[in-house]
């Protein structure tokens, strides 16, 4: 099987920067090497969205794809860099708690990059993404050992995810992501909502109302809101062709709150 290494950046596709780390990535990868783009658009810092976003494409990529992963506002200062190990797959990226809210601290290996014979030989202290990572990365799918490249530290930077809530009268939970489609995309596992009937619970997003699941968007009239189960597992809530995070007046962040209706 050829190597494959996936790129993820919050640089857009304006600008050079993309095409100059894929320059590095052939140039010093293997010659059957596959590039996949998993996303530029991440939103510029947004360190929860590259996160959620590396997260669930991952699922489908077969074992030992290598990562990297460029959402980087502390590029140049004493932030580390390192390769991660987790779930049968390799990332490269900064320790900035990108990989810890991917990962949730399980199973996770690391090594932090200290050998430098393995970047770049000019190494701009804004451009880390093609002078230290994408080097990094081919050498990854050169297959050569991160020991050579950095020492063992399983102890990343730790950011955590905010965790739901769930008591006999309802589920406190918040929106963590909103897709480009302006889908409200919670943090509430849809199993904790599947198998209850319209009318045995309100959802409550912004100044909206909702008594009911639906399958899909298109079980509700255009323009009408619409709560489901997504395809990453949790409860969403949306506007049928619509961006319901303008619409509801609703950003990342939000408090989505779903009241059980007890006879």
């Amino acid at each position: 099987m050829p190597a494959r290494i996936t790129l993820t950046t919050d640089f857009g596709l304006e600008d050079h920067y993309v095409a100059s780390m894929k320059g590095v990535l052939l140039s010093m990868g293997p010659s059957d090497l596959q590039l996949i783009d998993i996303s530029h658009t991440i939103p510029a810092n947004d360190i929860m969205a590259a996160s959620w976003t590396v997260r669930e494409a991952i699922r489908t990529f077969p074992v030992d794809t290598v990562h990297l992963v460029v959402v980087d506002p502390g590029v140049g200062t004493d932030r580390d860099a390192v390769i991660v190990r987790w779930n049968q797959q390799w990332f490269v990226g900064p320790d900035n708690g990108l990989f810890s809210l991917m990962t949730e601290h399980e199973g996770v290996e690391a090594w932090r990059l200290d050998q430098p014979s393995f970047w770049l030989e000019d190494v701009s202290t804004t451009f880390h993404g093609r002078d230290v990572f994408a080097p990094v990365a081919a050498h990854l799918a050169h297959g050569v050992n991160p020991e050579a490249m950095g020492k063992p530290d399983h102890a990343l930077l730790t950011w955590r995810w905010v965790e739901p809530v769930l008591d006999p009268d309802g589920i406190r939970g918040w929106v963590a992501h909103i897709d480009r489609f302006g889908n409200l995309i919670s943090n509430i596992p849809g199993a904790w909502m599947v198998d209850r009937p319209r009318g045995s619970f309100k959802i409550y997003v912004g100044n909206t109302i909702i008594d009911a699941l639906h399958s899909t968007f298109g079980s509700v009239e255009a323009g009408d809101e619409v709560a489901y189960i997504g395809s990453s597992g949790m409860l969403e809530v949306a506007i049928n062709q619509g961006h319901a995070g303008e619409l509801l007046g609703v950003p990342k962040g939000s408090q989505l709150t779903v009241v059980f209706q007890h006879a």
